[in-house]
């Protein structure tokens, strides 16, 4: 099967200033996911999305592809996935006529993940050919029950329940909810063409433990990576 790793790296990080090329123990952050997405066995191509010559080349020193560079306007703070994998597949198919099996979306601010790990998503979708999409997700170390918004000065819970206890139980009592964790999304091209949607309606649950979940959005999970990487 066509299996097509793809790593999407825009230039114009705002939090964290050029954040895909930034060092992580003397090594560009992209890199660990493109040494990753090598170390796969399932993985057939792994291609780079970007809109930045810079990042081109360093992707293709470590042994990613760059076959195209991604228009400005779809390589925005607001870019959405939807966005750059209809770019990705659009060209592909043009230019090459090629079109994969699955597209495995892996962001590099996501540099723990293991090869092991991508190769046991690919597998579970695999198994699942009922299903538009996977998701990788982690527990909630803060608990949809126990948040609140804020309406005309008073507290009012987000998650409204008859038993108004229910922001005063303990996690244990609590349903186990899940959060994305930016780490491993799988989708089939035809969920993107069909559907207009990287997701679908039939999407499945990949859960990872809180290292492999580490996602890089601010400077403060940059330091704490850092300190993470001394370990491995």
């Amino acid at each position: 099967m066509n299996i097509l790793a793809f790593i999407p790296a825009r230039a114009g990080s705002k939090r964290v200033p050029n954040k895909n090329l930034l060092p992580l123990k003397g090594k560009p952050l992209i890199a660990y996911t493109i040494e990753a997405a090598l170390k796969a066995q399932r993985v057939t191509r792994i291609i780079v999305s970007t809109d930045s010559e810079e990042i081109a080349a360093v992707a293709r020193t470590h042994g990613a592809e760059v076959p195209f560079l991604r228009p400005a306007e779809i390589a925005q703070s607001d870019s959405t996935e939807m966005q750059f994998f209809t770019h990705a597949l659009d060209w592909l198919l043009v230019h090459e006529g090629y079109s994969p099996d699955l597209l495995v979306l892996l962001y590099p601010t996501s540099p723990f993940r293991k090869s092991a790990s991508i190769d046991a998503a690919i597998e579970k979708m695999l198994g699942h050919p009922e299903a538009d999409s996977l998701r990788s997700i982690r527990l909630c170390n803060e608990h949809p029950y126990k948040m609140w918004v804020e309406e005309g000065g008073y507290l009012q819970p987000l998650v409204k329940k008859t038993d108004k206890n229910s922001h005063t139980l303990s996690y244990q009592l609590l349903p186990k909810t899940y959060i994305q964790n930016a780490s491993i999304y799988i989708t089939r091209p035809r969920t993107i063409r069909e559907k207009g949607s990287p997701t679908g309606d039939v999407i499945i649950p990949f859960v990872m433990d809180e290292f492999e979940s580490v996602d890089i959005n601010t400077p403060l999970d940059f330091r704490i990576a850092d300190l993470m990487a001394d370990g491995l």
